[in-house]
């Protein structure tokens, strides 16, 4: 027993900084791990651990030989790990960087996915492409992404442009967004009930429109007759916009924080206002 008293007195004191210190070191150890799971990479690791294993018995057995081979060959090993897991440090550092850090990363977010919108906008505008976008805020669409496909993939240009190709599965209707994320595509909307309505704007600029009025989305709709770019909010819609008008109504109508929960659905308007905005 006094051996063993002075074995745990021999032992370095317990500090906050250390637990910190071990408790880092394992996050990193279990997100290494979980990266190389089922990946070509743990075969290597398996590989690297037998020839530690080698090394040690080599040392223990007095292999002089041959742990003068692996002594050698050890500070290439580094290099050579790089290489072999370039992919898997690409992921690893594109994990942490989609993680919701607080502050700047997330306004970084924000930003990526509403130019991957707007690029997708303008190439369906230049084509005459069809299309109807809406970005949820605070009020919830679950019940209209219950009526379309679920997708719940990550927003993309490539992405929006599959979905609206014309003629494909999911041309008809409306994409809803959720943040970063696709939540669904082939969607129904209700209809804006304004009868003027009905000989100045086709069906998605209504439907861009009523679903506005019974929530505080965003739509964005592309006209496949003019390739014309308009934004629907609040029962308002502004037709013939920019691609540059689009990114700072979009960066405008989500840079508030959400403070509050789900709001109640505003009235519908007896008559919304259709403004056009002329091209710069």
């Amino acid at each position: 027993m006094p051996n063993l008293a002075d074995a745990l007195r021999a032992l370095p004191q317990m500090t906050v900084t250390s637990v910190i210190d071990i408790l880092v070191v394992a996050f990193l150890i279990y997100q290494f791990i979980m990266i190389v799971r089922g990946r070509r990479a743990a075969h290597v690791l398996l590989g690297i651990l037998f020839l530690v294993l080698v090394y040690l018995a080599a040392a223990l057995l007095g292999l002089e030989l041959l742990r003068s081979l692996l002594a050698t060959l050890a500070p290439y090993t580094v290099f050579a790990l790089i290489v072999m897991f370039q992919s898997e440090i690409r992921r690893a550092l594109a994990r942490l960087g989609r993680r919701r850090w607080p502050g700047i990363g997330t306004r970084l977010r924000q930003n990526e996915w509403m130019d991957e919108v707007v690029l997708a906008v303008a190439e369906l505008s230049q084509h005459k492409t069809g299309a109807l976008i809406v970005a949820e805020r605070d009020i919830g669409l679950r019940t209209f992404i219950e009526s379309g496909v679920y997708l719940d993939a990550v927003v993309s240009r490539d992405l929006l442009l599959s979905i609206f190709q014309f003629g494909g599965a999911l041309h008809d209707g409306a994409v809803i967004l959720q943040g970063d994320r696709v939540a669904a595509a082939a969607c129904f909307l209700p209809l804006s009930t304004n009868p003027a309505l009905f000989r100045k704007l086709g069906t998605r600029h209504r439907a861009a429109i009523g679903i506005t009025e019974e929530s505080d989305c965003m739509a964005i709709v592309v006209s496949e007759e003019t390739g014309w770019i308009s934004i629907a909010v609040s029962g308002e819609i502004e037709l013939n916009v920019t691609t540059s008008r689009v990114s700072e109504r979009l960066l405008e109508h989500f840079a508030k924080r959400r403070r509050e929960r789900a709001k109640a659905p505003k009235a519908p308007a007896a008559g919304p206002a259709v403004r056009e905005a002329k091209r710069s």
